[in-house]
């Protein structure tokens, strides 16, 4: 399996914030401003990825230079720049002053919001993350996203905490992210609901695991992989 972060070809992924030449991130932008209006039309293929190159104006070479792992890196780009819009907005609130239920359930709903218009490219994105043929990238980008939203809200754990949260929270933020694809309440009201009994589930199982002696030591360890991506081993 390649590296987190690269192709496999070895190079590094577009959206896993690796330095890139500014021509080639403002290309980037560029195709993916193009190219999300046509997604719930025409899906995430490799025609979408040449159309929006086309309509942006970057060459077919720009193109593979600013991808190279082809549709896998636009998607890719796709959802980490979700993540640093999520980032950017959560910097500018107070969350000092929230309680970590608040904290978690905010940030979540953060990450939702920022691509609020853009549910069916989202909705096609983790489809296509869930096929054999993304080589694992699902998990890396929804590493990413729960990592993010705990680093965005002061999570300062180590050891096995660091881990039990990212887990816990990639199975809250998984739930919740289908539950928003198929939801047509009013301003998604169903879906923050859904939101907030999630996060109470998880809170009850900290307060029963707090009350357990020697808990962590008796866990097991089904965390290896979320360490393998964490440090890009993989």
């Amino acid at each position: 399996m390649a590296e987190t972060g690269k192709t496999a070809t070895g190079k590094k992924r577009p959206g896993t914030g690796a330095r890139v030449p500014d021509h080639l991130a403002e290309a980037r932008a560029k195709i993916l401003a193009e190219a999300l209006p046509n997604v719930p039309f025409d899906g995430w293929t490799p025609r979408l990825l040449r159309d929006a190159a086309e309509q942006a104006g970057v060459t077919a070479g720009e193109a593979r230079l600013a991808f190279p792992g082809g549709i896998l890196d636009l998607v890719d780009y796709f959802l980490a720049d979700g993540d640093r819009r999520m980032t950017e907005a959560l910097a500018h609130e107070d969350l000092a002053s929230m309680k970590i239920r608040e904290r978690i359930t905010h940030a979540v709903r953060t990450r939702i919001e920022v691509d609020i218009l853009h549910r069916e490219a989202m909705r096609r994105a983790v489809t296509l993350l869930a096929l054999p043929t993304s080589g694992g990238l699902g998990l890396r980008t929804l590493y990413r996203t729960v990592d993010a939203i705990w680093r965005a809200t002061g999570d300062t754990s180590t050891d096995v905490n660091f881990y039990t949260k990212r887990a816990t929270l990639a199975g809250v933020f998984s739930a919740v992210s289908l539950y928003w694809f198929a939801d047509e309440s009013e301003d998604h009201q169903d879906t923050w609901a859904f939101l907030d009994r999630r996060i109470e589930d998880v809170m009850r199982f900290e307060r029963l695991k707090a009350g357990v002696k020697g808990v962590a030591e008796k866990l097991p360890d089904p965390f290896a992989l979320l360490g393998r991506l964490r440090y890009g081993r993989g």
